[in-house]
C-alpha cells in the first residue's frame, strides 16, 4: 500500500516575511515553525500545511531557484469576498476581481509576494451544475 502520511506545498520565496504576512494576513494559518530560511504554516482547524522557503537555500534544486511559472495555488474558503477586501486593504496585488465561473465557485486571483498565482475560491451557495 502507497500510504501518504502528509502532504506539503512549498513555495520559493525571495522575501520570507513578506511571503509570510501575505499568507499568514489572508489565510488563518499559525507558524509552527519560523527560521532565516524556512517558514512552515499550518491552517489552525484542517491541519492543511504550507512551507515557504528561501529560493537561494541550498535545499533547493538549482533548477527550481527560479520565479514560478506554469502552476498555481489554490485554496477553497467560505468568502471569496472577504479576502478580496483584505488583500485591497494589503495592497496586495490583484489579478482579478472576485467572479462567478461557469463550474459554481466564486474565483478571485491574487499575485503573492514571490509571483505565484493565488486563486482563492468559494463555493457559490445553491449552484447547480448544467
Amino acid at each position: 500500500m502507497k500510504n501518504i502520511s502528509r502532504l506539503i506545498t512549498n513555495i520559493c520565496s525571495d522575501n520570507l516575511e513578506k511571503s509570510k504576512y501575505f499568507y499568514t494576513k489572508l489565510f488563518d494559518f499559525s507558524i509552527a515553525f519560523d527560521s532565516d530560511w524556512f517558514i512552515q504554516l499550518i491552517s489552525k482547524n484542517n491541519g492543511l500545511e504550507l512551507g515557504i522557503i528561501d529560493r537561494n537555500n541550498e535545499t533547493v534544486h538549482n533548477d527550481y531557484q527560479k520565479k514560478p511559472e506554469g502552476f498555481f495555488i489554490t485554496f477553497v474558503v467560505d468568502n471569496a469576498d472577504d479576502l478580496y477586501k483584505i488583500a485591497k486593504k494589503e495592497g496586495f496585488e490583484v489579478l482579478s476581481k472576485p467572479t462567478d465561473t461557469f463550474y459554481g465557485q466564486r474565483r478571485l486571483l491574487l499575485k503573492d509576494p514571490n509571483g505565484t498565482l493565488v486563486d482563492i475560491s468559494s463555493p457559490i451557495k445553491d449552484f447547480q451544475f448544467n
